[in-house]
């Protein structure tokens, strides 16, 4: 277990600057979506390669969550999450500096690489908030995929429309630059640390499958699904998956731990994420279109990219406005009832819009339902996977959970993209998409949400919290020491350099495989008490606002009886001096 290297302090400002930090990154995957068509002149290359430049965004950002996650979980997680953000900076300006087609593909794959800032913040909140907050943090963080994609496209296209296209990249590291200096200064290190060291081999594996599974998906229309090309990535793909999963069950360390990842609850939900993912990529997908095609064509609606952006920006901002709405329901009947509500949402969404497609402010309608749904979705999926695994396996499981949200978008851009293209009249050389492309897109994200229903529906019930979810507010650290008082193994007071108690101290329980296994907060006398599972060595991880942070080594021989362990915590000004 690793010393906490910098202060400890939550602060009010800590959940706002990790959601802009998640809308931040999430900007990256539609920066570019205003002026996707006009790729190839100014790039001077062929439409069959301007597409690498949105290809390279996705791999990177699919291959980078699971790596940062297990990262941030071992070395901290706001560490890595500056990383991310400062790798998103780089990428920015290398596009912003550049019309050279391969250097802007690699500049677009790093923007991508900090899709892993998404999981990070999301093991921050669980580490530090408590629980009254932590349900809407969660909610916020997880729709930030969403927001940040909904609210680019307007904005984006404004810029587009009225200046040179490098401003977007420009504009992107100046939200990158924002969003590191407000890490910096409001958002402390975790104090936890999971045991082990990083799997270099399985994350090059699992690079390697996710690119040869991913690529094929997202050019399989240009290259043709039933090609040598497509089949023997897919076939690639397995054998290397397969190779690594086998390659992960043997190790004591691994990236992903699978047989976390094979419990029904994280199956269940890493598979309902995928679905989830192909119902909100293909809103994105067709509205724009839809919105900007012309009024000669019958049914296109004849507006500009700036109006068409603006209509489906109330997709991100419904999104952003469910986060408390998810808290309260999930708090009175649990986050498996509040993802089949956001699906059926969703569904009620898709059917509304095969009828109201004919005027903008029905589109809008479409927007605010399908981005409701899709905001209470996706705000639960984080907690179903956090109720689920152990603490010090936050970052690497929730990491995953976005691989999966990726892949669905993913295979949603590739279906619907073929979708379209098959159902397309050609006028002058031009595919213009039909009203009937439209409606078909829109069924296969109502039936991907079905299906999404019936594994939500697989998922346990609600179960009672757990002991370190409990202790968040003075009453609950109450009960929890008269629930543990009949069997507390360790027990003491949390004190200052002058011997007097620390009030609402945290003390966090953790086993030899930096596994949380409980926690309580000081009463007004310092007092604390924590069952202890089984005798052997643990650490005790304190934190206190205006103290430094001190993780202490506590050893317990299993005998039925308490152990007490006083705490000492130094004043801030004095850890820093």
């Amino acid at each position: 277990m690793s010393q906490p290297t910098t202060q400890a302090r939550p602060s009010g400002g800590v959940v706002p600057v990790l959601a802009f930090a998640g809308i931040t990154v999430a900007v990256m995957q539609t920066l570019l979506v205003p002026v996707i068509k006009d790729l190839p002149e100014l790039l001077n290359t062929a439409p069959s390669n301007a597409t690498w430049v949105m290809t390279s965004t996705l791999l990177a950002g699919a291959v980078s969550t699971p790596i940062m996650g297990r990262l941030g979980d071992l070395a901290g997680k706001r560490r890595m999450l500056l990383t991310s953000l400062a790798i998103m900076v780089i990428g920015s300006l290398i596009c912003g500096f550049t019309d050279n087609l391969i250097v802007m593909i690699a500049g677009r794959a790093l923007q991508g690489f900090a899709m892993g800032a998404i999981p990070l913040g999301i093991g921050l909140m669980r580490d530090m908030l408590p629980r009254e907050k932590l349900g809407s943090a969660m909610a916020l963080m997880s729709s930030s995929i969403g927001v940040g994609g909904g609210l680019a496209l307007p904005a984006a296209a404004l810029v587009a429309q009225h200046a040179d296209w490098h401003a977007l990249f420009f504009g992107a590291a100046g939200l990158g630059v924002v969003a590191i200096i407000l890490t910096v200064v409001f958002v402390p290190e975790s104090p936890l640390r999971a045991r082990g060291t990083f799997d270099v081999v399985g994350a090059l594996g699992l690079t390697l499958g996710l690119i040869l599974f991913l690529l094929p998906i997202t050019k399989g229309s240009d290259w043709g699904w039933s090609s040598g090309t497509t089949l023997g990535l897919f076939a690639a793909a397995l054998v290397v998956l397969l190779a690594w999963g086998a390659m992960e069950l043997r190790l004591k360390a691994p990236l992903v731990d699978l047989r976390t990842t094979a419990r029904r609850e994280v199956l269940l939900t890493n598979l309902a994420s995928i679905m989830v993912g192909v119902a909100f990529y293909a809103i994105s997908l067709v509205l724009p279109q839809l919105l900007q095609l012309p009024k000669e064509t019958g049914y296109g609606l004849g507006q500009s990219m700036v109006v068409a952006g603006l209509c489906v920006a109330p997709l991100g901002l419904t999104m952003m406005l469910t986060a408390p709405v998810y808290a309260r329901l999930s708090a009175a009947f649990g986050p498996k009832v509040t993802l089949l509500l956001g699906l059926l949402i969703i569904a009620i969404g898709y059917g509304a819009g095969l009828g109201l497609m004919s005027a903008p402010w029905q589109t809008i309608i479409i927007s605010v339902l399908v981005g409701a749904g899709i905001g209470l979705a996706y705000s639960s999926l984080p907690a179903l996977i956090i109720g689920a695994v152990d603490a010090s396996e936050t970052g690497a499981a929730t990491g995953l959970n976005t691989l999966m949200r990726s892949i669905g978008t993913s295979v949603s851009s590739a279906v619907i993209g073929m979708v379209l293209a098959n159902t397309a009249n050609h006028v002058g050389g031009v595919a213009v998409p039909t009203m009937h492309g439209f409606r078909v897109s829109f069924l296969i994200a109502t039936a991907a949400v079905a299906l999404g229903v019936l594994l939500a529906f697989g998922l346990p019930g609600r179960s009672k919290p757990t002991v370190q979810l409990r202790a968040s507010s003075e009453e609950d650290a109450v009960l929890d020491r008269v629930e543990e008082a009949l069997d507390a193994q360790f027990h003491g007071r949390v004190l200052d350099p002058a011997g007097l108690p620390v009030p609402r101290a945290k003390v966090t329980l953790i086993d030899r495989r930096g596994r949380q296994a409980g926690s309580a907060l000081t009463d007004t006398e310092g007092a604390y008490a924590l069952t202890v599972p089984a005798g052997g060595s643990y650490v005790l991880a304190t934190t206190a606002s205006g103290h430094a942070p001190r993780a202490s080594a506590a050893t317990h021989h299993g005998e039925n009886r308490p152990v007490r362990v006083d705490l000492a915590l130094e004043a801030l000004a004095e850890s820093v001096r």
